[in-house]
């Protein structure tokens, strides 16, 4: 029979190993949640650049809505129709200085956004942050809402 104190010891070492587990755990499955969704938004930022609405249709979430920053909204339904069109041909669409943050069945991307194409107006070129927001789905990640910044003058890039 072990005394009382060793019992207390032997069940302290058990529960701390246990916690240790499970926090171990949980790190992993938010780097590998990190990681999924870092591929996931570059995809995405691919997708776009290319006019690829299949892809597009299969990242975001049927209630989709993206807010710019003057403040126009659109729909999952307005941005395939835009990349079936092909209304914009993008020569840059890619992001750098990539942050995911999960918490949960909850991810959002925030980068800086190189923007740099035509459409049947005019043609641009310019750098904006965004932060996309995903959720954790039974069919998977999806991307569910999306902000985006105005356009950055070059004074608030030298600031970076």
């Amino acid at each position: 029979m072990l005394e009382p104190i060793m019992q207390i010891s032997i069940r302290f070492a058990l529960g701390a190993g246990i916690l240790a587990c499970v926090g171990l755990s949980a790190f992993a499955a938010s780097s590998d949640d990190r990681a999924a969704v870092a591929a996931l938004d570059t995809q995405y930022q691919a997708a776009v650049k290319s006019n690829d609405a299949a892809t597009m249709d299969r990242i975001l979430a049927d209630d989709f809505v993206l807010v710019t920053g003057k403040g126009k909204s659109y729909t999952k339904a307005d941005l395939l129709r835009a990349a079936r069109d092909k209304s914009e041909t993008y020569e840059h669409q890619e992001d750098t200085n990539q942050t995911v943050r999960v918490w949960g069945d909850t991810a959002v991307v925030t980068a800086l956004l190189w923007i740099k194409g035509s459409n049947k107006d005019a043609t641009y070129d310019y750098k904006l942050w965004f932060s996309d927001t995903y959720a954790r789905t039974p069919q998977g990640w999806r991307y569910v809402f999306g902000q985006a910044s105005t356009k950055l003058a070059a004074e608030d890039l030298a600031q970076k």
